[in-house]
């Protein structure tokens, strides 16, 4: 089975947090702080896997988490960090945010790897936080929790050549012809229902990859005939052979099937509507009469394209056909990977300060990641602790905008799962 499309959830490991301990030594009269850090939690990277050319073991395996760093402990002992997860996906895969649509990452270079969630960092032990007038700190930092994010992994055939057209015109049959490549061929619509790779050797030596597109019809640009689905893998491809039914066999006018194709191209992508494409029109072997080809023809000159007559069963015409296209192909730049604008890699910020306050009746909800950062270091029944959390809230303004707020003496302040009542000193 061939599956190009999925949705997963990852998940990057926990960070430890961090000890709260006291040296205790014989004959030691005062030890002091000595909780060690938690480790690291573990990232998760996606990375081109060489022998896959599908997502099918995505299908049913869909969550994914990083190791948790361990907790500190005493004697300034570090705890051991997470390790990461590796997830091996095709050469070719595209990882979307799902929830914002945003390329994360294009994972379509042989050997790649890419960070795509890094770990929660581990708390700081008591040590950390010792001064001249807190010599016993009975609070550490708790570790930062993981990022966990549903993500979209598609993934976009890299070929050099795609055959495109209408289904059951004989794109199938000329891969066929061409390479070593066996497609399921059958005289009716829609025999190809995922795309087929071949590799051409042409006379000369040189050689490329085709990719046999299944059959795109009108509507495709709008999910017709799972038509997105076929539509990403022409993407990257650097040339286009249109292939076009001559015949008269069932009834077509092929001016007019290579204009629905390439408005459903144009439909789907602007990019994609431009690329290079020779046409080929095909099934000479049982052609009726001369008058669809000749209005083919004629339209190829006026659009100044290249038009090759074949017949895909009997080989007519195919060494010209591909001659050429080796030789077009010297001149077109390799397809550029996925432009990748504002690329986003989950990050934590040390330096991320903000907070939001919401009023609601009298209660003040106080939320953002410098808030869960601060609360996840104190240590509610501790004096020092709170003294501590005081100077935070002072320090990150978070005092004077309630002030600003108009909080009022006795009004509740809520930060987290935490109530406290406010009073001004």
């Amino acid at each position: 089975m061939f599956v190009d499309y999925t949705k997963i959830l990852i998940k990057s490991g926990d960070g430890g947090n961090g000890a709260v301990s006291f040296r205790r030594e014989k004959y030691v009269a005062a030890g002091g702080p000595d909780g060690g850090d938690g480790g690291k939690g573990g990232d998760i990277y996606f990375e081109v896997d060489p022998d896959s050319n599908t997502l099918i073991d995505f299908r049913y395996n869909k969550k994914f988490k990083a190791q948790n760093g361990e907790n500190g402990s005493g004697a300034h002992k570090y705890g051991k960090s997470g390790e990461d997860l590796v997830i091996k996906v095709p050469k070719g895969t595209v990882v979307k945010d799902a929830e914002t649509g945003k390329i994360i990452a294009d994972i379509s270079v042989d050997g790649q790897k890419e960070l795509i969630l890094p770990g929660g960092r581990g708390g700081k032990g008591n040590s950390h936080f010792a001064t001249s007038t807190r010599q016993a700190p009975r609070f550490a930092q708790d570790g930062e929790k993981g990022i966990e994010k549903e993500v979209i992994l598609e993934l976009k055939m890299l070929a050099d050549v795609g055959l495109i057209g209408f289904p059951n015109v004989g794109k199938s049959t000329l891969l066929s012809r061409v390479t070593s490549a066996t497609p399921k061929i059958a005289n009716y619509h829609f025999t190809t229902i995922h795309p087929n790779l071949g590799v051409v050797k042409t006379e000369f030596g040189d050689s490329f990859v085709i990719a046999d597109i299944p059959g795109i019809i009108e509507g495709a640009s709008e999910g017709v005939g799972l038509g997105i689905q076929f539509l990403r893998h022409i993407e990257r491809t650097r040339l286009l052979l249109h292939v076009i039914d001559c015949s008269g066999s069932e009834g077509r006018n092929p001016v007019e099937d290579f204009k629905v194709i390439n408005n459903e191209l144009k439909k789907y992508s602007e990019k994609l509507s431009k690329r290079k494409q020779i046409i080929v029109a095909n099934k000479l072997d049982i052609m009726q009469d001369n008058t669809g080809y000749a209005e083919l023809e004629n339209f190829a000159k006026k659009e100044n394209m290249e038009i090759f007559k074949i017949s895909a069963v009997t080989g007519e015409g195919i060494k010209e056909l591909f001659n050429y296209v080796s030789k077009i192909l010297k001149t077109l730049p390799k397809e550029e990977l996925i432009d990748i604008e504002d690329k986003v890699v989950y990050t934590l910020k040390e330096d991320d300060i903000g907070f939001n306050i919401e009023k609601i009746n009298d209660e003040f909800i106080v939320t953002g990641p410098a808030v869960e950062r601060l609360m996840g270091r104190i240590n509610i029944g501790d004096n020092e602790s709170m003294a501590y959390f005081e100077r935070n809230l002072q320090e990150l303004g978070i005092n004077d905008k309630l002030r600003e707020m108009g909080v009022k003496e006795g009004d509740t302040v809520k930060i987290l799962e935490w109530e406290f009542e406010w009073y001004d000193y």
